[in-house]
């Protein structure tokens, strides 16, 4: 499948299932597409969704909000450096909220440091940064460490008023299949076509992560492109 509509996925789904507009209704079907692709942006890390976000730390304050957006935090560098974001680094563990709780309180000055460990709480409910959920260190900084957050923004989502987005023009089976499984499951249909969609859409998974991975490691230059030497005339 080459990309799919909104309107397409909504009418492919009540083909699949033979169902029509009195059963799943618009505002259904709106919350299946919906959910499916929460799913798959929870079951995929897609790299198209990537982003950088780059800050200091404050002396003595071991907490941060996530950046605006954030689904979830891929990693973050802590550079040795307070002027620039350059030179020697470290990735932080991640942890439990619970463990950095108990690790070191934030009240010890003497204990401050460079962190070693991040954790994750708040919650991320919406696009600003002060609803992506917080970031906590530890140890507590004690020099305003530059520091560099990698993490996956939410896409925009597949809707009426959005007829394409990336998971349906680039994992379009996938997200069929995800829809499809949802929907079985809401009407309570044969347990044997929800689970013929569910492994359907964990193979698409699978075979759009395995490209995923191969993108990563492979470019021309890696995966032995052709290369015609141009000669070129001397300076």
């Amino acid at each position: 499948m080459a990309g799919i509509s909104y309107d397409t996925l909504v009418t492919q789904i009540r083909n699949y299932t033979e169902t029509d507009s009195n059963v799943l209704t618009t505002d259904i079907l709106e919350n299946i597409i919906l959910n499916s692709q929460y799913r798959i942006m929870r079951d995929i890390p897609i790299d198209a969704d990537r982003k950088q976000q780059t800050g200091s730390m404050v002396v003595g304050q071991n907490q941060v909000n996530a950046p605006a957006g954030a689904l979830f935090i891929r990693s973050i560098q802590v550079y040795d450096s307070t002027t620039a974001l350059t030179g020697d680094n470290d990735y932080l563990e991640k942890k439990d909220y619970t463990y950095l709780q108990q690790y070191v309180p934030s009240t010890e000055t003497a204990k401050r440091g460079k962190p070693k460990y991040y954790a994750m709480y708040g919650g991320g409910t919406g696009d600003s940064d002060t609803t992506s959920g917080r970031i906590i260190f530890a140890p507590t900084p004690d020099q305003a460490y530059n520091f560099r957050v990698h993490f996956n923004i939410m896409p925009a989502t597949l809707e009426s008023s959005n007829q394409t987005n990336y998971i349906s023009l680039n994992f379009p089976n996938g997200l069929l299949y995800c829809c499809l499984s949802e929907t079985y499951g809401f009407l309570k249909g044969p347990i044997d076509m929800l689970t013929l969609y569910e492994n359907k859409y964990k193979q698409e998974v699978q075979k759009f992560a395995n490209e995923q991975v191969g993108r990563r490691r492979r470019d021309d230059y890696t995966d032995g492109a052709v290369r015609i030497p141009i000669n070129s005339a001397n300076p």
